[in-house]
Parts: C-alpha cells; structure tokens; sequence
C-alpha cells in the first residue's frame, strides 16, 4: 500500500490547472482564483487625510489653553483649501488634510467657543494623520496569481478601483455514484437499499471549494452502464469523480470500466478511513474514484481530493495546520496505517474521541470538528498530546 504521504505527493505533482481564464466584476468574484497579479494603480489612502473627527492646525500654532479661529470646515469628500496660519479646520474622519496643516487634534480634547476653538492639550506634527499611501504605494503588488478571493480581498481590490478581475474558470467536476442499492431522499426505500448520502456530501464539499459540478447521478452496478457515464463525463469535465465500486468485489465495475476507458493506477493507501482509492484517466481527463462507505469517502477527499482540487484550480497547496492537543481520551487499537479519528474539542482544551469510529457512522462526521492524525502503529492513552486538524483548517 502507499503510505499517505506518498498518495497525497502522487496525486498533486499530477494536477495540472487547465489554464483557462474569463473576466468577472468585482462584485461577483467571491470565491474565484485570481489567474494573475495585481498591481496598484493608486496609492492607499491617496491622500494624507485625518483619522478622526477633530481640527487640523499646524502643530506650532497650538498651545494649550489658547484659542484659534476656525478658518474653514472640511468634510470627507470635499477639497479643502490651505489652512490659514493661526487657524484651525474643522475636520471629519477620512476627510483630506489642508495644505499646512501637520497635526489634527480629537474633537474631545477641544471646546469649541463659536467661531474658535480652544484646546486642551499641544499637539506633535503627525498627530492623528493617516499618510497617503502608508496602506498601499501605486505600483507595487497587491495579490498574487492563485489567491482565492475572500471578502477581505474583495475589499482590498475594490479600495483600489479595481472593477474586474482575472480569474480561473471554474473546475468543472463530473461525479456519479455507483450501486444498485442506492435511492435518492424522497423515494421509497425497499428492503435491502440505502439512500444515497454521499451525493450530498461530495456535492456539498466541491460547493464549497467554488467547483462546477456535472452531476451524472447513480449509475448501476454495470461494466458497459459505467463506461458510458465515464466516457460523458470526459466530454464534459476536467476532473471525474466517483464515489463507490473502486474495491475489488465482483460488483465493483469502475476499475475494469477505467481500464478500459483509459488508465488506471489503483491505490490501496494505506490511511483509515478511507483505504481503497482509484486515480488514473479516461481518455485525457483525470480520474479519481472515492471509497463508497460515506466517511472513507468524506476523509479520502478532505485529505487527498481538497489539495489536489487546489492545484486543478491554480492555487496553491500548503498542508493544513495541526495543533498539538490534549487527547481526553485513550486509543488502544494499534494499526499499520495512519488513522484519521473523529474528535471533538471539548470545554475543558482537550479532546473527545467520537465512541464509534466505524467507516460507515457519518454522525461521527456532524458530531466532530476535526480530526485526529494518528501516526501507523501509534497507541494514545488519555492525556497525551496528539495532532488535530481542525475541518475548518482544511
């Protein structure tokens, strides 16, 4: 069997992005890549302009106690004129700075006396100023290639003008599901079916990660029925995702269908949950075949299908954060594969260990927040540190 490591190198040294690229507005690029760099066209903020609601004046003219003329008001978004010596502006947070002006005092360190102002304290040149350009300087980058874009970055781009961007075309992903037994919610369920929970749970994790999804349904336990659906998922995507019949049983049709479609390098990788698992292709389109228990197939794709999807859609791909975590728990069973337990932080800052870590309980999948990583042939006894991935870091 691979180990793990070597299944999730294999898997993302092979993705290879499509290139493909479309301007979008601004407005709806949530979630989108950035296929290229940006670059400021402005400085940020583009002027000096107050942090505050207050009065600019020169620095020198201010001593406490004493009185100026108020010789002009300036809000945000007017052009003010140069600050008469021996004068103060009043002025509103974001609003540009006059001409002369070095310093602006808070409104609440100041009484205002009709048309004066009187102050409580001498202020130093700088004061409450935000400079042009200490965000950011015109020219220089802002965002690389293969950002996703956040609301944060969204923001940013905005605050430079920026009304379209570059960005990756969206993954198209084609995914079915194989088994007879299977049933969608709403139908009935005869004797001896099941419904099918990993179409909505695939379909819900390739949402998330901003993904076009070719849904093909279930496809019957059938070598030529599994071929077919292979060969139009290749016309109409740029990854093939299935989930179920990947094993060895004589039910299993979806190795013998790749082969004949295409290629096919099938895995045993040596992780639990999650240990049968299928990569290859079908005609020039890559292939990935899920394990059908629904948390092999929620763990299989969380920790090899997500970065692999990553590199497919240009960003980068970094190994998510583990922190070393108390373990309130003890893991008495010692396997030859690394195990990914269901686990839970609890109020007191350790761990808890879903009771059932079977392949098949996806409650231990809406009761966890994270995973455990347990290294191969790794024992846990209650209290020792172990590395938790939470689902939110991956």
């Amino acid at each position: 069997m691979l180990s793990f490591e070597e299944a999730r190198t294999t898997l993302v040294d092979a993705a290879q992005p499509s290139g493909r690229t479309e301007r979008v507005e601004l407005l709806y690029a949530a979630g989108r890549v950035l296929a290229e760099d940006v670059l400021a066209g402005l400085n940020v903020p583009p002027a000096d302009n107050s942090a505050m609601d207050g009065y600019a004046v020169r620095a020198a003219d201010v001593v406490a106690e004493v009185a100026l003329p108020i010789s002009q008001r300036v809000p945000a978004g007017s052009v003010p004129q140069a600050l008469l010596p021996g004068t103060a502006a009043r002025i509103f947070t974001g609003a540009q700075i006059p001409l002369g002006a070095d310093a602006v005092v808070m409104q609440e360190r100041c009484v205002a006396e009709g048309d004066s102002v009187r102050f409580a304290l001498s202020p130093q040149a700088g004061d409450n100023i935000r400079r042009m350009g200490e965000d950011i300087r015109a020219g220089c980058e802002v965002l690389k290639a293969g950002t996703a874009l956040r609301s944060q970055e969204l923001g940013l781009l905005a605050s430079l003008g920026v009304a379209q961007v570059t960005v990756f075309a969206r993954l198209r992903v084609a995914v079915f599901f194989t088994g007879d037994e299977l049933r969608m919610p709403g139908e009935s369920l005869p004797e001896g079916q099941i419904y099918n929970s990993n179409r909505f749970v695939l379909r819900g994790l390739l949402e998330e990660m901003g993904c076009e999804i070719v849904d093909l349904g279930i496809v019957r336990d059938d070598l030529q029925a599994t071929r077919e659906a292979l060969r139009q998922a290749a016309r109409d995507a740029d990854l093939i995702l299935t989930c179920g019949g990947v094993s060895v049983g004589e039910e299993d049709h979806v190795k013998a269908a790749v082969e004949a479609e295409g290629a096919l390098q099938s895995w045993r990788v040596a992780i639990r949950p999650g240990k049968p698992l299928a990569f290859g292709r079908v005609a020039d389109t890559p292939f990935i075949g899920l394990p059908g228990n629904p948390v092999s197939s929620f763990a299989t794709f969380q920790m090899l299908v997500r970065p692999y999807l990553r590199r497919l859609q240009g960003r980068p791909v970094t190994m998510p954060v583990a922190l070393s975590m108390r373990a309130d728990f003890s893991w008495k069973k010692s396997v030859p594969v690394r195990e990914f337990l269901r686990v839970r932080c609890n109020a007191a800052g350790g761990l808890d260990l879903f009771p059932n870590q079977g392949s098949g309980v996806l409650t231990s999948t809406t009761w966890a927040d994270g995973f455990v990583e347990n290294p191969p042939e790794t024992l846990i006894a209650e209290g020792d540190l172990v590395r938790y991935l939470s689902f939110a870091s991956l």
